[in-house]
């Protein structure tokens, strides 16, 4: 009595089907290993996001930065920096560079560069994951296809066209696509996840932009900022 599974069809298979296995395991394991990472990392983006809230309520620009420093990741201290760097600059820069450019404008530039920055720093790693949910299926798919043909060219060679002799192997090769459904779906349902928490991260670092833009042109803190970032903060 013949015995089917993945271990048969990695003995009895060609160098096809081992290397499309191969592929299979791979994308398994960068998917996997992927979500992992991002997943981690998204869960400090939140926790740093919920930083900002002790930024607000310190006393000065040193302090404030010192929180969003000390936060799980530096997103939203990059995003502050970036804004105390364009007030440096607009006041130490004068010259066709910065003509025509009030601190209103020249401070949203270099906020929106800091905030495309970040946005494609959050997006690392998502065209992997839909490049395996989208593919994985197919690759799983190739590999049945290859297994019939050789499954159906066995038999014919033997002469044996019975249920028994086809049902065995037909539903052996049956189990690469399935293989590939199983890479495919973990993918795609955490790359979804991953866009959804990504789009919240995203919503916060837009909202504390617009908030520090609007507290260091119309506060205390506008006089102070340039003052801590002149004495090397």
């Amino acid at each position: 009595m013949p015995t089917f599974g993945l271990s048969h069809i990695w003995t009895q298979g060609d160098t096809v089907t081992r290397f499309i296995l191969l592929i299979l395991l791979t994308m398994s394991v960068l998917s996997w290993g992927t979500l992992w990472l991002k997943g981690w990392d998204l869960w400090q983006h939140r926790r740093s996001a919920q930083a900002t809230n002790g930024f607000w309520k310190s006393s000065n620009w040193e302090d404030g930065l010192n929180t969003l420093k000390q936060s799980p990741t530096t997103l939203f201290w990059s995003v502050a920096c970036h804004a105390l760097e364009a007030i440096q600059e607009h006041r130490s820069t004068s010259g066709p560079s910065n003509a025509g450019l009030d601190l209103n404008h020249w401070v949203s530039r270099r906020l929106r560069h800091g905030l495309d920055d970040q946005t494609q720093r959050l997006k690392t790693g998502l065209a992997l994951l839909a490049s395996i949910g989208s593919t994985a299926p197919f690759v799983g798919l190739l590999g049945t296809v290859w297994g019939i043909y050789h499954a159906l060219v066995a038999m014919g060679q033997s002469g044996q066209a019975s249920l028994d002799a086809v049902a065995g192997p037909i539903g052996e090769t049956l189990i690469m696509t399935a293989l590939g459904l199983a890479v495919a779906i973990p993918a795609v349902l955490g790359y979804n996840a991953l866009v959804r928490g990504n789009f919240w991260v995203v919503n916060q670092l837009n909202r504390f932009a617009h908030e520090l833009l609007t507290d260091l042109l119309t506060s205390q803190r506008y006089s102070q900022a340039h003052q801590e970032r002149s004495n090397g903060i």
